[in-house]
């Protein structure tokens, strides 16, 4: 929300600058995102008097100008506008001085051959309005040479974020209200004396929908003259981001954006019958302000006529009966309409506006008499007219709600010991009653709640409005309790698990990656597989409205835009969730560890020759090493098939415990789903399901015991078998490793030969198998009854012992 300096001294008397305004706020807990300070826009820009204005000798549409701007000699100035001529008054933006409206720096330099210092500079560049026709003319009386931000009258800009339990701050009253109550100034009341009306109101007002729509009050104002906004009015209005559009139309953003109390007028000539607050029809259509249209339904509150909808209520008006120029009677509505219907509306038909920003917040429903008063009399100062009386159907929620509150609390819960009546004269500034409650406790209060304060429900909301004005800052930093000794380890077996795997990633090379947990839904499908994606319903934007069911599309796009950025060579890993649909739609949330490699693995070099790039084997290295650290039992792992649909198929696999426990997936990125990322050269992935890993048996003891190495000489043997061409070799490894559990501790394939003397579809592949005696060294006949059981083990998988 943003308001100008000048805007909020209209309600706070203080003689703050700037810089104590928006320290204050952010004291108080309303945070200022930013200062627009026009003066430095402005900067290098004065008021300059043209002596002479002559034709261009080479241009016939520019002139030479002779501009006097207050100090030395006159410059000369090349202008094209048709309203140059000596005389005039306007402003000139020196060498060195930037351009609001583009940028561009000014400097001295030659036009057709004329020398130049500056330019005479029309509203639009200035960013002063939408005027470019020609240059600006000042007043006769402007004092020349005098910096042109001082003679406008620059105004400070103050941008604030409201947070949205505080709908009194979406006006400019109510931020006076807090600064005041924090002693930066003198709040001034709402001066909104009742306007009389002289004649009966001759619109009825009806309301159908009185859940939607409690109350609704209105009246008309007869032979207005619509037109332009006064200056001091569209200056507020720009100040707030708002574009002047009439008077009118002015009025009610005005009465909105000072009190957070959205209103709205209709021309009344373009109203039929009675105008009513009720449900829409199913289909209904209207079209709104901003020329879009929309269907309705029965669920939304609408203000209508006998013709048809006008208001889709408090959210946007009508384009039909919407005020003109020509208008010359208008029906003023001011109306209270439930926050939680609005909100709703406003999500189903994704329409944002002011006005919904404020009534699904809440409003104060105290306010509707005294806001249509001031929107009354502001239209009358403009437009003038003539007001009927007001109509006033149904009633506002007028129940005062009361909370009962200690202000031992303070000292209790909030940290800080602040007297009583200093406590009571904080509540009191920010327009809450205290009064003494019959309760028991002596010391106890009872606080009426304003009505613009919709988020005070309780004691700790109290405490919160008496500590915050009192001073966050002055609540002093207590370190917790700590208990003698050392303290015990508080990380669980998941958090020391994601810890190690974190740094062995690392350690390995990989850079970390931290990517979204929402996904577009057209890339989350691509990675789904046979599981449901979660899609929100209502979702920040549509390139995130699903849940990713994998890490690696968001790494994939990392990826990506690295690469398209000039990086040739990408290792990127990412620990974090996908989320699943489980059983009866519950949420399934799995750790995972993803893993991209893209571009080359190795530059192009003398030694080398050209780039190579990573490949299926690399991603398996990777797997296997993360897997390891993550403690998973490798030497038992199986490579097998059917990686999914997002591999390619010839150059994937997975890794398994068994034929159904998957550990992790690898391999090469299929080219479809490559083609749909849009991203080039070869990509290799893996994807580990830590939580697919099995716990170690006993891993909650502690005990430790010393290794003892072998007393005896460990024993190599070759073996070199001829096995079918399509066989894993990680199958024969892991048989032949299993063959002797006691004297076999590892298997190591080094050789794998396709040709000459290996007949057609097969293939040979040579184990270097290691064997450990334990109590004495092996005899010739214990090394034959071991190398049978190797043999007998390979066979089993269509293996023979090669010749």
């Amino acid at each position: 929300m943003k308001f100008s300096l000048s805007w909020l001294k209209q309600y706070l008397e203080t003689d703050a600058g700037i810089e104590d305004v928006a320290a204050t706020l952010n004291r108080i807990g309303i945070e200022v995102e930013g200062i627009e300070d026009p003066a430095e826009k402005l900067a290098g820009f004065r008021v300059a008097k043209v002596l002479t204005a002559v034709r261009h000798p080479d241009a016939d549409k520019l002139q030479v100008l002779s501009v006097d701007t207050g100090e030395g000699d006159p410059l000369q100035v090349v202008c094209g506008a048709p309203n140059a001529r000596a005389g005039m008054l306007g402003v000139l933006g020196l060498p060195g001085a930037s351009v609001p409206a583009n940028g561009m720096v000014l400097k001295k330099s030659a036009i057709r051959g004329v020398e130049s210092n500056g330019m005479m500079c029309s509203v639009r560049e200035l960013e002063l309005g939408d005027a470019h026709e020609g240059i600006i003319e000042l007043p006769e009386d402007a004092p020349v040479g005098m910096a042109f931000a001082e003679y406008h009258g620059a105004d400070p800009v103050i941008d604030v974020s409201i947070t949205p339990n505080r709908p009194d701050c979406m006006g400019v009253y109510g931020i006076a209200r807090d600064l005041a109550a924090a002693g930066l100034g003198t709040l001034k009341p709402i001066e909104a004396a009742d306007v009389a009306g002289s004649f009966p109101c001759p619109v009825e007002i009806r309301i159908e929908d009185a859940e939607g729509c409690p109350a609704f009050h209105g009246r008309v104002i007869k032979g207005v003259t619509n037109g332009p906004s006064p200056q001091w009015l569209q200056d507020c209005l720009k100040a707030a981001g708002q574009r002047p559009i009439s008077a009118l139309v002015d009025a009610t953003n005005f009465v909105m954006l000072a009190y957070g109390r959205p209103a709205h007028a209709y021309d009344l000539a373009k109203l039929s019958g009675a105008v009513t607050a009720r449900r829409a029809a199913e289909g209904e259509k209207v079209t709104a302000l901003n020329e879009k249209e929309y269907t309705l339904d029965p669920s939304m509150t609408v203000i209508a006529d006998e013709a048809g909808v006008h208001d889709i209520a408090g959210i946007m008006g009508g384009q039909h009966s919407g005020c003109e120029e020509a208008t010359t009677d208008v029906l003023l509505e001011i109306a209270y309409f439930d926050p939680q219907r609005i909100a709703l509306t406003g999500r189903a038909l994704n329409l944002t506006s002011d006005a919904r920003a404020r009534f699904e917040r809440g409003i104060d429903p105290a306010f509707l008499d005294t806001g249509l008063n001031l929107l009354t009399a502001l239209i009358q100062s403009l437009c003038g007219g003539e007001a009927s009386e007001v109509v006033r159907v149904g009633a506002a929620p007028a129940t005062p709600r009361i909370v009962h509150f200690d202000p031992a609390l303070t000292g209790d819960l909030g940290g800080v010991v602040i007297a009583p009546e200093q406590q009571q004269a904080i509540l009191e500034s920010l327009g809450f009653s205290v009064v003494a409650a019959e309760t028991g406790h002596d010391k106890a209060w009872a606080v009426t709640v304003p009505g613009w304060r919709p988020d005070v429900d309780g004691a700790p909301d109290i405490l919160e409005e008496v500590v915050r004005i009192y001073g966050l800052d002055n609540i002093a930093s207590v370190a917790l309790p700590r208990a003698d000794g050392v303290a015990l380890p508080t990380a669980t077996p998941a958090q020391k698990l994601e810890r190690r795997v974190r740094r062995a990633a690392a350690a390995r090379g990989l850079n970390e990656a931290v990517t979204w947990s929402f996904l577009p839904e057209a890339e989350a499908e691509a990675f789904a597989g046979e599981e449901k994606l979660w899609v929100l319903a209502n979702p920040i934007s549509e390139d995130l409205k699903a849940m990713r069911p994998s890490l690696l599309p968001g790494l994939i796009s990392a990826a990506k835009r690295n690469l398209d950025r000039g990086s040739s060579s990408l290792r990127l890993f990412e620990l974090g969730r996908r989320y699943l649909r489980g059983k009866g739609g519950a949420s399934d949330e799995r750790l995972t560890l993803g893993v991209i490699l893209a571009g080359d693995k190795t530059p192009r070099g003398w030694a080398t020759g050209k780039a190579v790039a990573f490949d299926a084997y690399d991603a398996k290295a990777e797997a296997m090493a993360l897997l390891a650290e993550a403690g998973a039992p490798v030497e038992k792992l199986q490579v097998m098939g059917e990686a999914g649909p997002q591999f390619h198929p010839g150059q994937s696999a997975t890794l398994r415990l068994g034929p159904k426990n998957v550990l992790a997936r690898f391999g090469m990125l299929h080219p479809a789903i490559a083609k749909q990322f849009d991203i080039a050269g070869s990509v290799a992935l893996v994807e580990i399901f830590l939580d697919a890993i099995p716990g170690k048996k006993g891993a909650a003891s502690f005990t430790r015991t010393s290794y003892t190495p072998p007393a005896l000489q460990s024993v190599t043997r070759d073996f070199a078998f001829l096995v079918p061409a399509e066989l894993p070799a990680a199958d024969l490894v892991r048989v032949v490793q299993g063959a002797d559990k006691v004297n076999i501790v590892a298997a190591r394939l080094f050789d794998d030969f396709r040709g000459q003397g290996v007949p057609e579809g097969q293939k040979s592949l040579a184990l270097e198998v290691t064997l450990q005696p334990l109590e004495k060294s092996y005899k010739e006949a214990d090394l034959k009854v071991i190398s049978e059981k190797v043999t007998q083990a390979a066979a089993k998988l269509g293996a023979t012992l090669r010749g």
